[in-house]
């Protein structure tokens, strides 16, 4: 008999889970809930999400709830297939006692990230903002604490300097359907055993501001470079040069020591490799930008038509 499941998810990460789920015949996928359509920011139209258009292709109910804990017609709805599994991945809502009630077994939740460490919302960006040097993906069973259920399994994912938030989120996004299969046959056959988190360890992350997309080239080098991977694509960092907002997509660091006479945000060098700045302690290299109203571009040759040069200052 197949498992029986409903499936909360809203961006393009959980997409190989899904179509795990609805391919396998161990499995029957009820329902997709997700977050309602949004206007694009170009054009405004309404876009359906990709995950939505694959439920949709492969004949899977969809529920669109804009706060499902003030929606009983959905909830009711949600009864109403019987399922064994709710599995949420970066849903976006928070779900009432009420609705993690529904399944006969669990809810399910994969967080991307080693739990109890950085539990809520942009684990994936925490880790790379620390420079840690691994993180992963955990299936645990929700409860109404954030993050704080059982833990099911976890898959730890090695970290280097150059890992950023799409390479990442990409690596978390293939490995995640094994981890969900493997979670829901191991509780249905009751041949796996949750275990609680270790509270001392728990560690939390914070929501980011606007204000945490602004380059200040007044930190160490290493910090800064983090804060670029951490951030590049949904939450790119940026500069600003002559009054416009550069977004910087990539950047390296200099193997070499730069005299302490450079001021923080000052151009080192412009060269066919990157832009040389300094920062707190030594220099960084802008390889990638994407200039304001511009395509991204290798920053040489936004070098090129900005005309910045050695001695330039740039920051917020």
């Amino acid at each position: 008999m197949a498992i029986k499941v409903v499936f909360f998810a809203s961006p393009d990460i959980a997409i190989p889970s899904f179509e795990r789920l609805i391919e396998s015949s161990d499995f029957d996928v009820k329902a997709l809930v997700t977050q309602p359509a949004k206007p694009s920011k170009r054009g405004k139209k309404i876009c359906d999400s990709n995950i939505k258009k694959l439920a949709l292709a492969n004949d899977v109910e969809v529920l669109e709830p804009v706060k499902l804990s003030k929606e009983p017609e959905i909830i009711e709805k949600l009864r109403s297939y019987d399922v064994d599994f709710f599995v949420t991945f970066a849903f976006g809502q928070i779900l009432s006692q009420e609705v993690l009630d529904i399944p006969k077994f669990h809810t399910i939740n994969l967080h991307a990230s080693l739990l109890p460490k950085y539990r809520g919302a942009n684990p994936i960006c925490a880790a790379l903002l620390s420079g840690d040097l691994y993180t992963g993906i955990t299936t645990m069973i929700t409860v109404l604490e954030l993050d704080a259920g059982d833990i099911c399994l976890s898959e730890q994912i090695e970290l280097n300097n150059d890992t950023d938030f799409t390479t990442l989120s990409g690596e978390i996004a293939q490995k995640s359907p094994e981890l969900i299969v493997k979670t829901l046959k191991g509780l249905y056959e009751n041949t796996l055993k949750p275990v609680p988190q270790d509270e001392s360890a728990a560690t939390f992350t914070k929501k980011l501001q606007k204000s945490d997309k602004e380059l200040s080239f007044d930190v160490t080098a290493y910090s800064l470079h983090n804060k670029v991977r951490a951030m590049c694509g949904v939450n790119t960092c940026h500069f600003l040069y002559n009054e416009k907002i550069v977004k910087v997509i990539k950047t390296s660091l200099c193997k070499d020591e730069s005299p302490k006479t450079y001021r923080p945000g000052e151009i080192i060098s412009v060269e066919k490799d990157g832009i040389k700045v300094m920062c707190g302690d030594c220099a960084v290299v802008i390889k990638t930008v994407k200039p304001e109203g511009k395509p991204e571009m290798a920053a040489y040759a936004w070098s090129l038509g900005s005309k910045i040069k050695c001695g330039d200052i740039i920051g917020c």
